[in-house]
């Protein structure tokens, strides 16, 4: 195992130690440009308010599962490229020198003294308004349509074939920018539904579904007991339970699915009180969808393979035998809003308090409890050795190429995974072809190195970016200098929200005062900062970053500066 990771660790290094750029120098002249504001336009696009987005709340907690949104192409197109401007101006303001020049290698003439040679300056013709000028060029709607098209898959599950179409396209997709690329392989256990024993759930002797949705890593068996409703499931909701006297253990509870805290956190607040299986759905007061959408998820409470938990899960290594303690004890699965209004209708009880109330159907709220039908929940998920790549791309700094900023964005996705793995690689695709025609065509020198990262079983918990970090985490804590997530930066067309270090917050501050709002906000010519003008900043913009957040691993694992952003429906 070490001469593997040695070996990968020294491919990396020789990555970013190399010469070709270490001998050029940028230096700023001092000047600054006027307060400029970079704005995306889509003239003939209006954002609907009624049109159905993929999920509502935030994004890391939903899941992972929905419809894909009825809004076209371009009213996607026009929030993502409101957002990438986000990004883009960011970085450049914290890593470019405006105005810089580079001194070139002095050469001697072969009929000269040797010293008396002189040293060439080539200044760059770059400003700061030539490059945001260059940006609103390059970064254009039909080129994000066109590349919508050629991500979009109908289904790409992590190490399936169709996320190996996907992988080969990104990497062809680097090469083709003369980048240079690599993939970086893990073998891993992902948990999957066992298509020769399908999961089941009955309601007395009546099965309510065989579902096709399931919550990968659950524990697996039969269990059986009264049912009864929690809402949520969280801290508070439990605690009302509690208070109500609604005995919870040994029983089967079923919970509705929520933007606010994970389906491995609804888990493993129910699995604390002693209840022997869980069944989460979809309400329709939270989410907008079809009664037969089916739901998938995971419910480890952690990131990465929970079978090499710490250890990077290289080229079948072997490691002691272990598991991550935040795998589930108790068994847990989705069903549908069909399924679940059979049995909320026969599980009898108290009335709800008003907080727990839904949207379902013809279904008087109640909490079930000892009148309640026996629940029989069947869970017969297995694990699989799966192999899986992530794609890596660089584009290499010109003042700092050993220190880069890693761009990431999940490629796997259960069903389309719109929202978040299509547009997160679309995205991706689209700043990398950007900056680096930047760089061939039109002299862009970025500061540090940036690296453009397609990470794969994104939606077992960041298993392909934690195990990336976990196999160079040596070299990537003192050599990664910001990660920046791109998972599911449009799910709404309301409110921009991010979750970053603080580190980053005066960043992302002054860089919503250089970029006017995509999505129609006010009087023209207002900015992102003009949305939650007058009011505090941080309470109105920054949420806490959490587990299931895609950053999450980069800043909790190594300390790496990280941010995420997003807009949300409101």
């Amino acid at each position: 195992m070490a001469a593997t990771i040695n070996q990968a660790r020294s491919a990396l290094s020789k990555m970013f130690n190399s010469e070709r750029y270490s001998h050029f120098t940028l230096q700023s002249d001092g000047e600054e440009d006027g307060g400029s504001h970079v704005e995306v336009r889509l003239s003939d696009d209006v954002v609907d308010d009624h049109a159905p987005s993929e999920q509502v709340g935030q994004p890391g907690g939903s899941p992972s599962y929905m419809p894909r949104p009825q809004q076209n192409y371009r009213k996607v197109c026009y929030l993502a490229l409101g957002t990438l401007f986000i990004f883009i101006i960011g970085y450049l303001i914290g890593y470019v020198s405006h105005h810089s020049h580079r001194k070139e290698p002095i050469t001697c003439d072969s009929e000269q003294e040797v010293g008396v040679a002189e040293e060439a300056v080539v200044e760059s013709s770059l400003s700061w308004n030539d490059i945001t000028s260059l940006l609103a060029q390059r970064l254009t709607p039909d080129a994000f349509n066109s590349r919508l098209s050629d991500v979009e898959q109908p289904d790409h599950a992590a190490g399936s074939s169709a996320d190996g179409i996907l992988e080969y396209r990104v990497f062809d997709s680097f090469k083709s920018l003369e980048m240079e690329a690599w993939t970086d392989v893990h073998h891993v256990q992902l948990q999957t539904a066992n298509s020769q024993k399908p999961n089941r759930v009955l309601i007395g002797q009546e099965e309510v579904g065989q579902p096709k949705g399931y919550l990968a890593y659950s524990a697996t068996g039969k269990a059986q007991g009264k049912a009864v409703y929690g809402n949520y499931g969280s801290r508070e909701d439990l605690m009302l339970l509690q208070t109500l006297k609604v005995e919870l253990n040994g029983t089967v509870i079923l919970l509705r699915a929520t933007g606010q805290i994970s389906l491995a956190q609804q888990v493993a607040n129910v699995a604390a009180l002693g209840v022997s299986a869980v069944l989460i759905y979809l309400d329709p007061k939270d989410y907008k969808f079809q009664p037969t959408t089916e739901l998938y998820g995971h419910v480890h409470l952690g990131s990465g393979d929970p079978f090499t938990p710490g250890f990077p899960s290289f080229n079948h290594t072997q490691f002691p035998p272990t598991q991550s303690s935040g795998l589930p004890t108790v068994l847990a699965q989705s069903i549908t809003v069909q399924a679940a209004v059979k049995i909320l209708k026969r599980i009898g009880g108290p009335d709800c308090p008003p907080s727990f109330k839904g949207n379902l159907d013809n279904v008087k709220c109640t909490l079930g409890g000892a009148s309640s039908e026996d629940v029989t929940v069947e869970v017969n998920n297995m694990l699989q050795d799966t192999e899986i790549h992530n794609v890596f791309g660089v584009i290499k700094g010109f003042i700092e190429p050993d220190r880069y900023v890693v761009l990431g964005a999940q490629r796997d996705a259960w069903g389309p995974g719109y929202a978040k793995a299509t547009v997160g690689t679309t995205l991706l695709l689209e700043l990398a072809r950007a900056v680096s025609e930047m760089v061939h065509i039109d002299g862009f020198r970025p500061r540090r190195s940036l690296v453009f990262a397609s990470w794969s079983a994104g939606e077992y918990g960041c298993v392909g970016s934690t195990e990336w970090l976990e196999g160079f985490f040596s070299s990537l804590d003192r050599r990664a200098f910001t990660y920046i997530s791109l998972d599911g930066v449009v799910t709404g067309h309301g409110e921009f929200k991010a979750s970053a270090s603080p580190l980053l917050y005066s960043l992302l501050e002054s860089t919503m005062k250089e970029v006017k709002n995509p999505i129609g906000f006010g009087e023209s010519g207002k900015s992102l900062y003009d949305q939650v003008s007058g009011v505090n900043f941080e309470r109105a913009v920054f949420e806490p970053m959490k587990m299931e957040d895609s950053a999450y691993p980069f800043l909790a694992s190594s300390g790496i500066p990280s941010l995420s952003f997003r807009f949300v429906s409101q």
